[in-house]
């Protein structure tokens, strides 16, 4: 008899638990005809049975409709859901209906959901909760073998969740509604006094369950953190998961290779705490660090430099039991103490805060919706689109931006020392060397169109800069745009626009139509050389800016009758003059770079 009425109690909390999962949940059923087309809920409850309709769920968290899809494969089906009611199906065809009465959702400041339903078969009033084993723990009741259970699920990888129920009177609801709906009518501590009556209800609750869900690493997570670490960057994880789930998923994902120790920080609540396992972490070498939100507030609160300095040194840091505020707080936490650009990557709403405090905010478009996609200033599907976006074209955007940037500063540079250097030989007058359309069309139409072409240029192809991820390392190095870059272009600017000025000036001509002929052709030709002189990949583009600059500047010449003596143009003398003043200003820039290519090549010239 006892172990007649031990089985039954155990199938009556079975059910209990599939029901409350089946129930305690913000997922809704979509019904897709076999043609593709969506039907309503009335026509699919209609034909769900003959014509073969594919129900799928729709929800905020993927969690939630795996846990509902489980209770569909075990014979409690989710068939129907509008803002007031739910309709169940059971396995023998039964069709349960409940009202929806409340319903607290998830938030993570309290970390659960909970909802009140009435079974409109019974009449049962029904309060489910279910949310994470830190605050469950105080809510239910006879928790011996809770934590133990919850410990194993999430040294397995699976991310957990309590489930418990209350059933309540009509007495008992009227009171909690009559409550709920005043302190929601409150015009002061309207959020305060609407959570102490809900937990004035979260009270004595019966376990009934704990689930566990597998969150499964997308493709090629191993190998792009490991081209991560490669290109210099340092990983932090920030994750609202518990502390087991946590350190399995850096150590699947190889966040923590498996060369390094993992240095697990207690639980620390006291000053005297904090500093001790500070000290023991510093001790460690080699260590990545694993620490719990609540013990990195406490650190941050009493410790905030030392703790920084450590961190950032550590290999990888696994902060577990975040809140959205605190992985906020931990980005600019780094980019106040380190200085350094920072980039967060989420996939979830949680994730947010972090993504849009980053210097560059990156969102994944997951099965949590787009919330993070849509923060971001990066959207990509796929975590190991991320070594692209920084390898490739994070490090094309830099390299791109450095040249142009140069060139913008060399184009306004060189006319400027020109016009010094004319200004000085004719005792510093205030006569404007060029006028009038060569100066606008030197701004725009003869030299725009190369210049700009650049950022078409690249060093390396997109897959030698994935394979060799050492690569963007050296961007960190700031050479290809720097305080010592800039000098040397603005060196590079004063030299030649002094020796067409001079040249122009001094060794060949006297008078001015014909100064200003020979000096702006060179100056033209010399903006182009340069420009193809640093070209390290042509594209198509490229060639057809150079030739359209030069072709419409040989146009120039011979339609503008006011700037240039066309007899003069036609001459050979024009023509030896302007290019020894170009090579002049061009050819000992061409000759160091050779050999600087020679005997000092850059990384990517040894693996093109």
């Amino acid at each position: 008899q006892n172990s007649t009425k031990f089985k039954r109690s155990e199938h009556t909390r079975i059910k209990d638990a599939v029901q409350a999962l089946a129930l305690c949940h913000n997922v809704t059923p979509v019904y897709e005809t076999n043609s593709g087309s969506l039907e309503s809920e009335t026509e699919a409850d209609q034909h769900l049975q003959s014509s073969g309709n594919i129900v799928t769920y729709q929800a905020a968290s993927p969690d939630e409709v795996a846990l509902v899809q489980w209770t569909q494969a075990v014979g409690l089906m989710l068939s129907r859901r509008d803002l007031n009611s739910m309709q169940l199906k059971a396995p023998n065809g039964r069709t349960l209906n409940y009202a929806i009465l409340q319903i607290f959702p998830f938030t993570s400041e309290t970390k659960r959901m909970g909802i009140i339903v009435k079974d409109l078969q019974t009449g049962e009033i029904l309060f489910y909760l279910k949310g994470a084993d830190v605050v469950m723990t105080a809510i239910v009741q006879y928790t011996d073998w809770l934590e133990e259970e919850v410990g194993n699920m999430a040294r397995d990888g699976l991310r957990t969740l309590v489930v418990a129920k209350k059933v309540l009177t009509e007495e008992q609801y009227q009171d909690f509604e009559n409550r709920y709906n005043a302190a929601r009518m409150s015009t002061t501590d309207r959020v305060t006094r609407v959570a102490q009556v809900v937990e004035s209800l979260e009270r004595e609750m019966e376990l009934l369950c704990v689930t566990g869900v597998e969150d499964k690493l997308q493709d090629n997570v191993r190998a792009t953190l490991e081209l991560l670490r490669n290109a210099g960057v340092k990983i932090w994880m920030l994750t609202g998961d518990k502390l087991e789930t946590a350190t399995c998923i850096a150590k699947s994902s190889r966040l923590v290779s498996r060369t390094q120790g993992l240095h697990v920080m207690k639980k620390v609540v006291t000053r005297t705490e904090a500093h001790l396992e500070l000290n023991n972490y510093r001790r460690k070498q080699d260590c990545a660090l694993v620490i719990s939100g609540e013990s990195l507030e406490v650190c941050l609160s009493c410790y905030q430099p030392e703790f920084m300095e450590l961190a950032t040194a550590a290999p990888a840091v696994v902060c577990c039991r975040c809140s959205p505020t605190q992985k906020a707080q931990v980005v600019q936490l780094i980019q106040k103490h380190t200085g350094k650009r920072t980039a967060a990557v989420g996939d979830g709403g949680n994730d947010v805060s972090m993504i849009q405090q980053a210097d560059a905010g990156i969102g994944i478009e997951g099965r949590e919706g787009k919330q993070a996609s849509l923060a971001g200033d990066f959207s990509i599907p796929q975590f190991s689109h991320l070594a692209r976006l920084l390898l490739v074209h994070g490090r094309k955007s830099y390299k791109r931006s450095a040249s142009l940037a140069q060139f913008v500063i060399h184009r306004g540079l060189i006319i400027s020392t020109m016009q010094a250097v004319f200004s000085s030989v004719f005792y510093l007058s205030s006569v404007a060397l060029y006028q009038g359309f060569l100066m606008v069309g030197y701004a725009t139409v003869y030299t725009m169109f190369p210049v700009f072409s650049l950022v078409l240029d690249q060093d390396v192809s997109p897959e030698i800069a994935l394979r060799y991820p050492e690569l963007y390392k050296e961007l960190a190095k700031g050479r290809s745009l720097s305080f010592k870059t800039f000098f040397m272009w603005v060196l590079i600017s004063i030299y030649q626009g002094g020796v067409i000025m001079y040249g122009a000036l001094l060794l060949f001509e006297d008078e001015f139509i014909h100064i200003v002929a020979i000096s702006f052709t060179s100056l033209i030709l010399t903006e182009l050389i340069m420009v193809a002189l640093n070209i390290r990949t042509w594209h198509y583009l490229m060639v057809l800016a150079e030739l359209f600059s030069l072709g419409l500047y040989g146009l120039s010449l011979v339609v503008l009758h006011d700037y240039f003596d066309a007899e003069f143009i036609r001459t050979k003398d024009f023509f030896w003059k302007v290019l020894v003043i170009t090579l002049v200003s061009c050819l000992p820039l061409y000759i160091l770079k050779i050999l600087r290519k020679k005997f000092s090549p850059p990384s990517y010239s040894k693996l093109s």
